[in-house]
């Protein structure tokens, strides 16, 4: 996975954070990354129900409270992929370990991205924001 997932939480935490509109070249300077990033994934978030913008005009605004955005609504707002973890996609049929190590990995997989989601699913933007403010 790409690092868009990240500079996702980035830019809603800043956006939660500031009482103001924020450009997309003033979040990219915080990001540190160029401001057609910032557009790109705010579309992304735009597109996910998480973000409303208006041509034209600066700034963006959460569509709903911090406290009601979790971190796998933002994982999935960003198009994440449906698992972190990628089988090998050629093994060995005629080897003992070859002709079994999809199933088994694919098991152990699926628990590791269910597991993945369960966390992210009780994280929301609010709390990253008011650990934010207790580190500064």
């Amino acid at each position: 996975m790409n690092s868009q997932y990240a500079i996702a939480v980035h830019i809603l935490a800043l956006l939660n954070s500031s009482a103001e509109p924020l450009s997309s070249e003033f979040i990219a300077g915080s990001v540190g990354v160029n401001p057609v990033v910032v557009r790109n994934v705010t579309g992304l978030l735009r597109r996910g129900g998480l973000l409303e913008t208006q041509r034209g005009v600066v700034g963006a605004n959460l569509t709903r409270p911090a406290s009601s955005i979790s971190l796998l609504d933002v994982y999935r707002a960003v198009n994440a992929p449906e698992t972190v973890l990628k089988l090998h996609q050629n093994p060995n049929p005629s080897c003992p370990v070859g002709a079994h190590i999809q199933g088994v990995l694919d098991q152990v997989f699926g628990q590791a991205q269910a597991a993945l989601e369960a966390q992210l699913a009780q994280v929301y933007l609010a709390d990253v924001t008011d650990a934010l403010r207790q580190t500064g």
